[in-house]
């Protein structure tokens, strides 16, 4: 049984994740700020100033490996454009399957931006929280003894989460040519969690850990619309190295942008989409493509990574 739950670990440490990563991983993650961060403000709101937004991903990580990563996702975000301290509120639905494992969890985030005016900049508090139901198939892992506690069975568990974040930006103005600067530190997972799976013939467990984000960058707008936007993405989870993302975007007015990145995981990211809409309208649709491939020499070849991000904004 030691042997089972050594290998079954090892393959969700790594299948999920490179170096430990347990939680979902994003390409364009920059649109994804809410998900990783509670207390984030939109790419809607900082690069588009809309301060509602809807959005759907599709993730399919390693294409080359039959039980890679698959993540689906929707997510909605709004600010209350106030004085004092301004409201914000959202949530989002995630089902993420890797090979034998999955989980899907459904969260509500609400928090706090304090500013005498949010659009020019403001510090953000915030919370989320929700339920995750974690499910492991027993039929689909490869087990070197019969009659192993996890053959030919499916288990099932529902537990809390709970999520904090810090956010801060500030405009800074000059002209028709802005600066936006903004960052923030999360904790998406504050719950670490010990599953145990039980059955007749003995307990199975697996341990879940906290991941510590912090994310930072900068909008650099053009008099035509347009704008560049250097980023960084820091996770660390406790027993593994720092993985650091760097990525850098731009939108070509108005309608088109292109990004390049790479991370310390030995990855590359592409990115690209088109904008209908933009600044100076009331609505705005994107849709956004990114695309990895990891050089790392690890275990079998895993083939690329595609994603797909559909968003929809508008002021109110």
């Amino acid at each position: 049984m030691n042997r089972l739950r050594l290998f079954v670990l090892a393959s969700l440490l790594v299948i999920t994740g490179v170096k430990a990563q347990q939680l979902s991983l994003f390409t364009q993650y920059r649109e994804q700020a809410e998900v990783l961060n509670p207390a984030a403000l939109s790419t809607a709101y900082l690069a588009y100033e809309q301060n509602v937004s809807f959005q759907a991903a599709y993730r399919k990580q390693w294409v080359d490996l039959k039980s890679g990563p698959v993540t689906q996702m929707i997510s909605g975000s709004y600010l209350y454009d106030g004085s004092g301290v301004s409201l914000m509120a959202g949530g989002h639905l995630i089902n993420d399957v890797t090979g034998p494992t999955a989980f899907t969890g459904l969260y509500g985030r609400l928090g706090g931006v304090i500013s005498g005016d949010p659009y020019f900049g403001g510090i953000a508090l915030a919370i989320s929280g929700g339920a995750v139901q974690y499910r492991l198939k027993g039929s689909e892992i490869r087990l070197r003894e019969s009659g192993d506690i996890l053959e030919n069975k499916s288990y099932s568990q529902l537990y809390p989460d709970v999520g904090v974040g810090l956010y801060a930006y500030q405009r800074i103005t000059a002209g028709r040519e802005d600066v936006v600067i903004y960052g923030g530190i999360s904790v998406p997972q504050i719950i670490g969690l010990d599953l145990s799976f039980k059955s007749e013939n003995g307990t199975f467990d697996i341990k879940r850990t906290q991941h510590y984000y912090a994310m930072f960058g900068l909008y650099k707008f053009f008099s035509n619309d347009g704008f560049i936007e250097p980023s960084v993405w820091f996770k660390y989870t406790p027993g593994a190295p720092v993985n650091i993302d760097l990525n850098l975007k731009l939108q070509l007015a108005p309608n088109f942008y292109v990004g390049a990145g790479g991370s310390t995981a030995k990855a590359i990211h592409l990115e690209t989409g088109f904008v209908l809409g933009g600044l100076g309208y009331d609505n705005t649709f994107r849709v956004g493509y990114g695309f990895d491939y990891s050089f790392t020499s690890f275990g079998p070849y895993t083939g690329a990574t595609h994603e797909i991000n559909l968003s929809y904004s508008f002021e109110r």
